[in-house]
Order: C-alpha cells, then structure tokens, then sequence
C-alpha cells in the first residue's frame, strides 16, 4: 500500500504541474487581450517559467538526496499551491510572471525527485522504462485537462479565467496528501556518499557528469526536444487563433489535441518498446513528424476569417497538425529512461538535474525564437521551421546510439 500511495503521489505530482507549466501557451493568448501586452512581451512568460526551473535544478539537484527526496518534494508541492492561490487573487501580467517563476522553481526539484523515486519503486530497467512512460503518459494528460479546464474558464471580457487555478490548486493538494501519508527510502539515492565531501562537491560532480561525451550528447538531444516540444505547444492556441482563425476558446481546445495525440502516443510507447529496439523506433518518429509538417501545413493557406461557433466550421489542419504529437510521444521518456538504467542510482538526482536544465533551456529558447518568428512572419513559416531542429535530433539520437554503445562496451572491461 505505501508503494501504491507513492507512485500515486508522483503520477499526481507529474499531473499537477502538466496542468500549472503547460498553461503558458492559454495564458500568453490570455494576457495579449486581458492585459494587452505585445507578442514578444508575452513571449517571455515562458522565460520566467524556464529560466527559473534551469538555475533552481542547476543550484539545488545534486543537493537533494542530502536534503531528503521526500522533504524537497513537500516543499516544492506547497510552492506551487501557492503559486495557484496568487494568481485568481492578484491577476495582473506581473503576477503571471511570478507564478511561473514559483512554478518553475518547484518543477525543478519536483522533476529531479519523481524521476530519482522512479527507481526506488521500480525492480529492473523494464519496469524503469515502464512507470518511466505511464508517469510521462499522465502528464501530458495533465496538459490536455489544462486547455479544457481554462476554456471553461474563457470569457471573451474579463478575467473569468483566472478562476481555473482554484481548480489546478486541487491537483498539487491531492499529491500532497498521498506523499504524506507514504514512506520512503531513500538510501539507494545516497549511495557512495561521504559526509567528509566539501560541500560543493555535489555540484562540482554534476559538472563532471555534463562533461561525459554520453551524457553531453544526451542533454543535447534533450535540449533540442524540448525546443520542437514546446515551440509548437506553447504557440498553437495562438497558431489556432491568428493562423486558423479559430475563437479564443475553441482555439485553446483545439490545441488540447495536441497534448492528447502525446497522451496516446506515450501510452503505445511502453508496448512499442518492449518488442522492439528503441533507436529505430525513434528515427520513425521524426520521419512522421517531419512528413507531417511537410504535407498539413500548407492546408492552412489562404485561410481567410469568417463565423466558426461549431467544429464542423473548423479547418482540418486545426484537427491533423496535433497529430504531430503522436509522433513526439515516444522520444522524450524513451531517451531518459535509458540513459538512468544506465547508471547507478546515486547519479539520478544530478543527471536529470542536468535534463531539467537543459530542457527549461529548451523550452525557452523554443517558445522565445517561435514568438519572435509568430511576430515577424507568420504563423505557417514558424512551424515549418520546426524542421530544422528535427533534423538536428535525428543526428543527435545517431550519435547518442553510438555513445550508448562505446559505453556497453567499455563497462564490462572496467
């Protein structure tokens, strides 16, 4: 029973912050009619979001077994309910700033603790990979309940949608709850650990992790990732919106298929994986995810606006370029859990420090150069861009296949 409330306080921790981080995309269309601010204004919520989460995992993620998993994960609960408190009560763009820095700032240590717990629940690399893809699973269906909960929310006057946060604040509570009430041990987490350690060491030991030729390539093809990832994510309301000439509610929806085509696509990935090699697997991925970039795009051309109050009004690039998810889905959770089956437990906490880091980099650098390019030229260009990173995944995985490799082999000599 305490292993079930566990991993059924991880699951609602990966939910609740799919549903608090993954709102940006609803709250950048929000906050440029309720606030009135500029696109490129807009843009930086995402920095906030980001930034916060990379220097947050970067100062604290080695740190944290020291700490106590489950401390840091209490905390980092508390921190953003009240982050979901400041926003229907102060709701100004400031203030959305600086909920997403407080979220941000929780994700960081609440990422790095639910994937580090992942292994003290789990007996072998298959059922890591496993829990590894129902937990990422559940969290893109955090994201897709997000879009409906705040289109709920949507008025076109107002700020009405600022009341979903009294609804997100329940998700955090609930796993808040069950992480209580769960014992943990956390002794493979310290593993090798001396208390004669300076104490900058742990840092210092991240750093060398990061300077593995392995581990170096894996954060890249993170960073990248998360750069396709939330480029397109965080923008497709707006792309619905502006690009499809969707109403403001209908557009957030439309964009939950995106998250949903994720959902699915994570769910297969935990069947697809067990029969079969993963590198291969991925390279399909990218294959279907730049053909479909390639062929759906142009179906929004010459789109001019007119009344949309039905889906049967609705363009059909509104329902097939989410599909692109289905091809993401397997990419992100398949590269992580191996390279953690990969190594021994007490490099966890400062490996996916690392992949926090550079994946809050990628997040922000994907939904900064996308505005800019949303701003400048058009919604249609901006997404067919998202080929170029594509392309440079698709080298990444090649080179991670052949670290991961040249590691197997070195390991059983050493």
């Amino acid at each position: 029973m305490a292993r079930t409330r566990l991993i059924a306080a991880l699951i609602l921790t990966y939910v609740a912050f799919a549903m608090l981080l993954n709102s940006v995309g609803t709250v950048i269309l929000q906050s440029i009619s309720s606030f009135h601010v500029t696109k490129p204004e807009a843009s930086t919520l995402e920095g906030f979001k980001d930034i916060t989460i990379a220097v947050v995992s970067f100062l604290t993620a080695s740190y944290l077994p020291r700490i106590g998993l489950k401390r840091a994960l209490i905390a980092a609960l508390v921190l953003s309910i009240a982050g979901c408190i400041l926003m229907p009560l102060f709701g100004s763009f400031d203030v959305a700033r600086l909920h997403f820095a407080l979220v941000g700032a929780a994700f960081a240590v609440a990422k790095v603790v639910v994937y580090s717990m992942i292994g003290l629940v789990t007996r072998d690399a298959r059922h890591h990979a496993s829990l590894t893809s129902l937990i990422e699973g559940m969290f893109m269906v955090g994201v897709l309940s997000s879009y409906w909960v705040f289109s709920a929310f949507i008025d076109p006057q107002g700020l009405r949608w600022l009341g979903a946060y009294w609804v997100l604040a329940i998700i955090p509570a609930l796993a808040l709850a069950f992480l209580l009430s769960a014992p943990v041990d956390e002794r493979p987490t310290q593993e090798g650990e001396t208390p004669e350690e300076p104490e900058r060491a742990p840092m210092l030991a991240m750093l060398r992790l990061a300077a593995l030729p392995l581990v170096l390539v894996f954060i890249v093809c993170a960073f990248v990732f998360v750069l396709i990832e939330q480029g397109i994510g965080t923008w497709l309301p707006v792309f619905n919106n502006e690009v499809l000439h969707l109403p403001a509610q209908m557009s957030v929806q439309a964009a939950s298929l995106f998250a949903a085509c994720i959902a699915i696509g994570r769910f297969g990935a935990g069947a697809v994986m067990a029969r079969f090699d993963w590198y291969p697997v991925l390279n399909v991925c990218l294959t279907l995810l730049a053909a479909l970039i390639i062929l759906v795009l142009p179906l929004a051309d010459g789109l001019s606006p007119r009344p949309i109050v039905n889906w049967s009004d609705a363009p059909i690039a509104a329902f097939l370029f989410p599909m692109i998810g289905i091809a993401l889905a397997p990419i992100y959770p398949t590269i992580i859990s191996v390279m953690l089956s990969a190594m021994p437990g007490r490099q966890h906490p400062p490996l996916m420090g690392l992949v926090v880091v550079f994946s809050a980099l990628g997040g922000t650098t994907g939904s900064l150069v996308t505005g800019q390019l949303f701003a400048h030229l058009d919604g249609r260009t901006a997404f067919t861009l998202m080929l170029v990173p594509t392309a440079l995944l698709a080298g990444g995985l090649f080179l991670l296949r052949r670290q991961i490799t040249k590691n197997a082999a070195v390991q059983p000599a050493a």
